[in-house]
């Protein structure tokens, strides 16, 4: 993995194209996923739950991916 979570801020939300990349807006993937392979771990418990900032923003909180990049072995 080329970005590691000392890259991550210490807290706030990430946005789902901000987790696994986005050709449009040119960002890479912190996890090396699709965005439906990311959202079916979700949904079975592998990775975790979003929060729902308002009725159209869905967010994941920063500690919470940077646990999870840890937990595939990446530098924190």
């Amino acid at each position: 993995m080329s970005t590691t979570s000392k890259q991550l801020p210490e807290a706030g939300f990430l946005r789902g194209w901000q987790i696994w990349g986005s050709k449009h807006r040119n960002i890479p993937a912190l996890i090396p996923i699709s965005r439906s392979s990311f959202l079916s771990g979700v949904k079975t418990g592998k990775y975790p739950k979003p929060v729902k900032l308002s009725e159209r923003t869905t967010a994941w909180r920063v500690e919470d991916i940077r646990q999870l990049i840890e937990s595939f072995g990446g530098k924190s």
